[in-house]
């Protein structure tokens, strides 16, 4: 089992859920495809038409960048901490 830790403003998508239980593990793609499958309304805020991740969400495994480690290859876990943190512009 992997979490899932969804910001505030992506909570919406999720029902209020701050904290996702996800059975996929191996690779942060699989984690995803699987949020793709439960929660299609945050997988669209996290990935792209084409599956990659938005420009503007960066993405951790267990406190690491996932585009310092290998992207959607990066390995997770059985119990690891995925964090998404969509980017906040404005002045």
């Amino acid at each position: 089992m992997v979490t899932l830790l969804v910001p505030a403003a992506l909570r919406a998508e999720t029902s209020g859920a701050g904290r996702l239980d996800v059975g996929a593990a191996g690779t942060l793609r699989a984690v995803l495809d699987e949020v793709s499958t439960r929660w299609p309304r945050l997988a669209r805020r996290i990935r792209d038409e084409q599956g990659e991740l938005r420009r503007y969400v960066n993405v951790y495994v267990d406190g690491e960048d996932c585009r310092q480690t290998g992207g959607l290859d990066t390995a997770v876990r059985d119990r690891a901490e995925v964090q998404v943190i969509p980017s906040v512009a404005g002045g």
